[in-house]
């Protein structure tokens, strides 16, 4: 999932899970104030940050799977979110 259909290796490259560049998620196209482009965050060691995204409004792994979910229009199933959100806890 993290290297395919979540297509979270575009930006979150090993071995740090990062791409060290800054991204423009267009969130204007969901109501959202225009955030402009934001720094790709180091997914190793996650699970020990929360909040999560660049000003945490994303509280836990889940949510902020769900976020790139709607926001990537990825389509993940229940358990692929899981998967995913395991992988994440994992790094």
């Amino acid at each position: 999932l993290f290297f395919g259909k979540a297509k979270c290796a575009v930006c979150h490259l090993p071995p740090s899970y990062t791409d060290h560049q800054m991204h423009d998620l267009h969130l204007e196209r969901f109501g959202a104030a225009a955030d402009g482009p934001i720094k790709t965050f180091v997914l190793r060691g996650i699970k020990e940050s929360p909040p999560y995204f660049h000003d945490g409004r994303l509280p836990t792994l889940e949510d902020t799977v769900e976020f790139f979910n709607v926001v990537g229009g990825l389509k993940l199933d229940q358990e692929e979110k899981k998967a995913l959100t395991a992988f994440m806890r994992a790094l």
